[in-house]
């Protein structure tokens, strides 16, 4: 059972990957109601992530100063403001600013939660609580876009993004509730934050997360049309996909934290990058055949999120003395690794290459990221998890 101080925090994850990730199951939806190409609604995938990576710094680095429980509570309303205006998107221009802005306090938010989680976990078990904070971001795959995505396209897309503001709404209340008060760096400066960047370690780690995890967004961004056109799923059905994907994040996240705790971070690390490039192979070459594409797409579902505890591990190490900048950073990393990956998956289907063929993009990433992460572990051998508290 999640300690009931995480809730608020998985709540929160909640809402973020409901509007990360519900969009790619309507994007020929929302593609149609504004007149555009599925590549060109592709980008506003990217441009959320761009939102992230420009925010989760930015919005960090000038909070560091106030309580953490304050900082989220605020973020959430950010979060939950530009949501909404996303619903009354009229058009492409309109929908690609909205997105930006709704990305901004998405990587701010998963920072400084993943902070707080390590002060409140007990020694030995902060990756279990790290796989905590994203457990919601995991159940939103399960329960939250596969639901979603059925209203989105049986009623209007715009519902979408009215949800998520509610689930903004109710995780402000519950951060009001639950979150205990945890002291902050009163004398903390930005330009000290972001000393953790002068350290190669950090950026080993970072480059991991934005190359490797960019692998698994090739895939994921074109789900969709990758399993009603090559696959052969009706549309009504690709709700149950996302059942299926989320079933895999929410059992590969907790899988993930355990395998951390137990054989560390460097471990664990390589095996689930060579996993993930291996279940990308498999999907440019069986997607074709409807059930063996059904397992991969748990199985990917899994790996996408499998990765988060320890690669976030990873960076806390590195930078023991700018836990909430480098965490934000962190976020930053994976969502340039979401709008590479939609960018560079869409790149094939520009040329007329089938949907299959992201996924081929993805394992030319993954394997690169890998072989940075061999490099990384060969360099610094980093070993179990043990982390300051302070």
């Amino acid at each position: 059972m999640i300690d009931k101080r995480i809730l608020p925090l998985a709540v929160g994850g909640l809402g973020i990957g409901t509007t990360e990730f519900t969009i790619m199951g309507l994007l020929p939806d929302i593609a149609n109601a504004l007149h555009i190409s599925i590549p060109e609604a592709g980008h506003f995938i990217s441009a959320y992530a761009l939102g992230v990576v420009v925010g989760a710094p930015l919005l960090v680095g000038y909070s560091v100063k106030f309580p953490p429980k304050k900082v989220l509570l605020w973020l959430m309303v950010l979060f939950t403001i530009f949501n909404g205006l996303s619903a009354i998107a009229p058009n492409y221009i309109t929908m690609m600013f909205a997105r930006f802005l709704s990305g901004l306090p998405h990587g701010a938010f998963f920072g400084v939660s993943t902070v707080v989680a390590t002060r409140l976990a007990q020694k030995g078990k902060e990756a279990r609580f790290i796989s905590f904070v994203f457990s919601g971001l995991t159940l939103a795959n399960l329960a939250m876009v596969p639901l979603v995505t059925y209203i989105g396209q049986t009623f209007h897309w715009s519902w979408y993004f009215v949800i998520v503001a509610l689930i903004g709404i109710i995780t402000m209340l519950l951060i009001y509730r639950y979150l205990p008060e945890i002291k902050n760096k009163e004398n903390t400066q930005f330009a000290e934050e972001l000393q953790f960047l002068k350290n190669p370690q950090s950026w080993y780690v970072l480059l991991i997360t934005a190359i490797g995890f960019g692998g698994l967004f090739t895939w994921l961004s074109y789900i969709s049309p990758l399993m009603t056109n090559i696959s052969n799923i009706s549309e009504s059905n690709v709700a149950y996909v996302m059942i299926l994907a989320g079933g895999g994040m929410v059992i590969g996240n907790l899988l993930g934290g355990y395998l951390t705790d137990k054989i560390g971070v460097g471990k664990a690390s390589i095996f689930l990058l060579f996993a993930m490039m291996l279940s990308l192979l498999c999907v440019f070459f069986l997607s074709e055949n409807t059930t063996i594409s059904l397992l991969l797409t748990f199985l990917c579902g899994g790996l996408s999120m499998s990765l988060a505890a320890p690669v976030n591990i990873m960076m806390l190490k590195a930078a023991p003395n700018a836990e909430m900048m480098s965490a934000a950073f962190m976020q930053a990393a994976f969502n340039v690794a979401n709008a590479t990956g939609a960018y560079l998956g869409g790149i094939p289907l520009t040329f007329g290459f089938s949907y299959a063929y992201p996924s081929l993009v993805g394992v030319g990433m993954t394997l690169t990221g890998l072989l940075i992460c061999i490099i990384y572990v060969l360099k610094y051998k980093p070993t179990q998890v043990v982390l300051i508290k302070k």
